[in-house]
C-alpha cells in the first residue's frame, strides 16, 4: 500500500513580507492610535472653547446668558445623535462612518473659525456635534473589535478613558494656548488639518467592517436630539427669566413629551437606535448613569474655572489654560495606576466608588474657592477630580460594555457617549441656572467691584455644591445597582491576561 504523500503545513507569511498596507492591519496599535488621535480631538472640543469665552463674547455680541450655548449647541448635537451615529457604523460599516464623521467636523471648524456672527458659531458648533456624534461610537466600538475581551482590551479601553476623561481639560489648556497666542478663531482652526491627517491614516490602518441590513431609526434620533434639546433650553431659560416664564414651561413640558415619544418609538421600531435591552441589564444602566452624573459636576467646573480664573483673579488666557494641566495629567496617571495595579486588588465595583468619592472631594474643594484663593487650592481641587475620573472611568467603561453582544456594540458604545455628553450638556444648564439664581444674574465681567466679586463667589459656591451633589448621587447609584465583585479566580485569570499584554504596552 503506498505511503501517503503529506502536504506541508502552510505557514504564516512573516511581517516583514505582508505588502505596507497588511503589515499596517497586522499591528492593531496603529489603527488605536488613530483611533485615540480622532477621539481626542472630539472629546476637547467640548471644552476648547472655554477658555475663549471672554474673547468669542466681545468678538461677536454674545450676551453673558446665551454664552453658554457656545459649549451646549454642540454637547446637545453631540449627544443627542449619538446613538444614531453608533447604528449608522453597525448598517454600514464602521470605518466608513468614522471617516465621515471626522471630514464633517473637520469642515464644521473652519466653518466655525470663520463665523463673524453669534448664529454661524452656533450653527458650525452644532454641525461640529454632528461630525462627532458619528466618529466617538464608531472609534469605540472599532477599539471593541481590534482588541479581544481580556488584558489587551482592558489596557486599550484605559487609554481610550484616558483621553475620553483627561480631553475635556486637555481643551482647555489648549484653548488658552491658542486664543492668547493667534487668536479665538484658532481653538475652531486647529481641528482642521488634525482631522484630515486622522480620516486619511484611518483608511489606511483601519480595516472596515462588515455591512449589515437594517433600517435607520430617523424618529428615534430626531425625538431624542429634540427632546434633549428642549429639557436644557428649558433650563438656561428659567436661569434668565424664571420657572414662570413661558418658554421656560414650553421647554420643559416639550422636552418630557419628546423623551416619552422616544420611549415609545424604540419600543415599537424594528432597527431602534437604543434597543431598551441594553436598558435593562442594572448594572450596565447604573454604571452609564453615574459617569453622566460625574460629568455634569466636572462640565460645570470647567465652565465656571476657567471664566472665574481670568476675570476674577485677572489670569491671562494662557495661564488660565495651564493652570488646568493638573486634570489631565491626574487622569493619565490614575488611570494607568488603575489598569495595571488596582484592578488585580480592587473589585470593579470598588474602583467605582473610590474614584467617584474622590472626584467628589474636588468638587467639594471647588466650593470653597475665595477671590483671594491660591493656586494651590485650585490645584487640588483640578488633581482630585482627575484622579477620581481616571480611577472610577476604567472600571464604569468595561461595566457599561459587560456582556454585550457584538451587534449591540455600536449602540452600547454609543451610549457611553451619550451619558458623558448630555451629563455635561445638563449639568451645565442646571449649574448655570443655579449660579443665576444665587447672583440674581450677576453678570461675570473684568473689573468687579468688591461687593460684586463677593456675590460672584457666593454662585460659585452654591454651584459647585450642587455638582458635588451630583456626584453623590451618582455615587449612591453605583453603591444601589452595581453587582461586579469578581471571584477570586477572576482575578487571577485576569492577572494572567495583564502579563500576555505587556507587549501591547511596548508596542504603544
Amino acid at each position: 500500500m503506498p505511503t501517503p504523500v503529506l502536504e506541508p503545513t502552510p505557514r504564516a507569511l512573516p511581517e516583514w513580507s505582508l505588502p505596507p498596507r497588511r503589515r499596517l492591519l497586522a499591528r492593531p496599535c496603529f489603527s488605536l492610535l488613530v483611533i485615540l488621535a480622532a477621539q481626542l480631538m472630539v472629546v476637547l472640543d467640548a471644552t476648547i472653547v472655554n477658555v475663549a469665552l471672554p474673547h468669542i463674547q466681545s468678538s461677536l455680541g454674545f450676551t453673558s446668558t446665551n454664552l453658554s450655548w457656545v459649549l451646549n449647541a454642540y454637547i446637545l448635537t453631540f449627544g443627542g445623535l449619538l446613538l444614531l451615529g453608533a447604528r449608522s457604523g453597525d448598517l454600514l460599516g464602521r470605518r466608513r462612518i468614522f471617516i465621515t464623521g471626522i471630514v464633517v467636523f473637520s469642515l464644521a471648524s473652519l466653518a466655525g473659525g470663520m463665523a463673524t456672527a453669534p448664529w454661524m458659531l452656533l450653527g458650525a458648533r452644532a454641525a461640529q456635534g454632528v461630525g462627532g456624534a458619528l466618529a466617538a461610537p464608531s472609534a469605540l466600538a472599532l477599539l471593541t473589535t481590534l482588541f479581544p475581551e481580556g488584558a489587551a482590551r482592558v489596557r486599550a479601553i484605559a487609554l481610550f478613558t484616558t483621553v475620553s476623561a483627561a480631553g475635556g481639560a486637555i481643551g482647555l489648556v489648549a484653548g488658552g494656548m491658542l486664543t492668547e497666542w493667534v487668536g479665538w478663531r484658532w481653538v475652531m482652526f486647529v481641528n482642521v488639518p488634525i482631522g484630515l491627517a486622522v480620516s486619511v491614516l484611518a483608511g489606511k490602518v483601519i480595516a472596515e467592517t462588515p455591512v449589515r441590513r437594517g433600517r435607520f431609526d430617523a424618529v428615534g434620533a430626531l425625538t431624542s436630539t429634540l427632546g434633549m434639546t428642549a429639557l436644557v433650553l428649558g433650563l438656561v431659560q428659567a436661569g434668565n427669566d424664571g420657572w414662570a416664564s413661558p418658554i421656560t414651561i414650553a421647554s420643559l413640558v416639550g422636552g418630557v413629551a419628546l423623551l416619552s415619544a422616544f420611549v415609545v418609538t424604540e419600543r415599537r421600531a424594528a432597527e431602534p437606535v437604543l434597543p431598551l435591552r441594553l436598558l435593562t441589564h442594572p448594572t450596565r444602566s447604573a454604571a452609564n448613569a453615574a459617569r453622566g452624573l460625574v460629568y455634569c459636576g466636572m462640565y460645570g467646573m470647567f465652565f465656571f474655572l476657567s471664566q472665574f480664573l481670568q476675570e476674577v483673579q485677572g489670569y491671562s488666557p494662557l495661564r488660565a489654560g495651564v493652570s488646568f494641566l493638573p486634570m489631565p495629567l491626574s487622569v493619565f496617571l490614575s488611570s494607568q495606576l488603575t489598569s495595571r495595579v488596582l484592578v488585580r486588588r480592587l473589585a470593579p465595583k470598588q474602583l467605582m466608588l473610590l474614584g467617584i468619592g474622590i472626584a467628589t472631594a474636588g468638587l467639594v474643594i471647588a466650593s470653597q474657592l475665595s477671590a483671594s484663593s491660591p493656586y494651590v487650592v485650585v490645584l487640588a481641587a483640578l488633581a482630585l477630580m482627575g484622579a477620581g475620573s481616571g480611577v472610577s472611568f476604567v472600571s464604569l467603561t468595561t461595566a457599561s460594555l459587560a456582556g454585550v453582544a457584538p451587534d449591540d456594540a455600536g449602540a452600547a458604545s454609543g451610549l457611553i457617549n451619550v451619558s458623558q455628553q448630555l451629563g455635561g450638556a445638563l449639568g451645565v444648564a442646571v449649574l448655570v441656572t443655579v449660579f443665576a439664581a444665587a447672583t440674581h444674574h450677576l453678570t461675570i465681567t473684568a473689573h468687579l467691584s468688591a461687593a460684586a466679586i463677593a456675590v460672584l463667589v457666593h454662585g460659585l459656591h452654591v454651584a459647585f455644591g450642587v455638582g458635588a451633589l451630583f456626584a453623590l448621587v451618582g455615587l449612591a447609584t453605583v453603591a444601589a445597582f452595581v453587582r461586579t465583585t469578581p471571584q477570586r479566580s477572576s482575578i487571577a485569570r485576569l492577572e494572567t491576561d495583564l502579563a500576555e499584554a505587556e507587549a501591547l504596552d511596548v508596542a504603544l
